[in-house]
């Protein structure tokens, strides 16, 4: 029979799956009696745990919420889950200091197998996800496998899925936006960072077959094993972004931020400025237009008009954007801005003429 300790452990691990087991039960899946099994729960109950017992022909039990906080019981991949969110949540003006000094709790009563996993992981969050945005879910362990590449400044080869346009064009609705095409296309890189941009996983690595810089997600990565030879770490353009002795990033996360926010606007990331920036004048209010443009720049000329300046990775897709506004469009500038209306203008007149095929 199991020591008294690990029965409790093992009884508290069945009541966190959130469903109602009876006596019985918990009897047979612990091989012990339902004598023994009322005393652990009342064990539980003296060390804070809110079991509530309920009627039936049999009788159960249920784990409910209670009104202060027991000791926790995780496994080994909900605790390195756990490490990953507050290590994300660290960056956070509003929550950065609750989730350090939450992530040091959690570190410290690890096991050392664990901590090990941990002190790997090296994650900078450069923008927190936006409102009602669909994160892909990555696994803990493709992270772990990353941030273990990363740390030990070894090659990483892995099968990456691309987006295929087409594929995603004639595949089934349901599959949604994210649909991609099956084929997997082997990559060999230095990995550099892991990072999290609006809620999704990156990993951003120097490409040895394109011998350039490359932003991959992470949820389209399947590491393969073994990893190839250590490495020298580069330096990220415009930043240091090389490594300390101890594995971690040197220079900080500011350069690294300053990568991937150039790169997500077209640049090569030694800028953050968009490569295209144009002014136009809405004939919408101000606070109508000031929600759905970010880093644009918004000014008032009356009760329903508004300049408004905005960048993007290219003048067609700045037109695109401006166009979303359900309203006249008068243009201010540059050119290179009124080409790409007319530009819009002739395929979208080309796109309601032209027949069905």
């Amino acid at each position: 029979m199991q020591k008294t300790s690990s029965r409790l452990l093992a009884l508290l691990s069945l009541l966190q799956t959130h469903r109602d087991w009876s006596g019985d039960d918990l009897a047979e899946r612990l091989d012990i009696t339902p004598r023994t099994v009322r005393r652990d729960i009342d064990r539980l109950r003296d060390l804070g745990y809110p079991i509530r017992a309920f009627k039936g022909p049999l009788g159960g039990y249920r784990l409910d919420a209670g009104s202060q906080l027991p000791p926790l019981l995780f496994d080994d991949d909900q605790a390195v889950a756990l490490a990953l969110a507050l290590q994300s949540a660290a960056t956070s003006s509003t929550i950065g200091d609750d989730a350090v000094r939450a992530l040091a709790t959690v570190r410290q009563v690890m096991p050392p197998r664990l901590r090990r996993r941990i002190n790997m992981l090296q994650v900078t969050a450069v923008q927190a996800p936006e409102a009602g945005s669909d994160a892909s879910p990555v696994g803990t362990q493709v992270l772990v496998e990353l941030s273990r590449a990363i740390h030990a400044r070894e090659e990483l080869r892995f099968d990456y899925r691309r987006f295929d346009y087409e594929y995603a064009a004639h595949a089934d609705p349901d599959r949604g936006p994210e649909a991609t095409a099956p084929a997997e296309h082997p990559r060999r890189v230095q990995p550099h960072h892991l990072i999290t941009w609006r809620g999704r996983w990156y990993l951003i690595a120097w490409d040895l077959d394109r011998d350039d810089w490359r932003i991959f997600r992470a949820d389209r990565i399947r590491p393969r094993t073994p990893t190839g030879p250590r490495f020298t770490p580069r330096a990220l353009p415009g930043g240091d972004g090389g490594r300390d002795g101890d594995g971690s990033s040197s220079g900080g996360g500011g350069d690294v931020a300053a990568f991937i926010t150039g790169r997500f606007r077209g640049t090569d990331g030694t800028t953050t400025d968009w490569p295209c920036r144009g002014e136009v004048v809405l004939d919408l209010p101000a606070q109508s237009v000031a929600p759905f443009v970010q880093d644009g720049i918004v000014e008032e000329l009356g009760p329903d008009r508004c300049r408004l300046t905005l960048g993007s990775w290219s003048w067609t897709g700045l037109a695109t954007t401006i166009g979303h506004f359900d309203t006249d469009i008068h243009v201010i500038g540059p050119p290179q801005l009124t080409n790409a209306f007319a530009e819009l203008a002739t395929r979208y007149t080309n796109a309601a003429t032209t027949p069905p095929p």
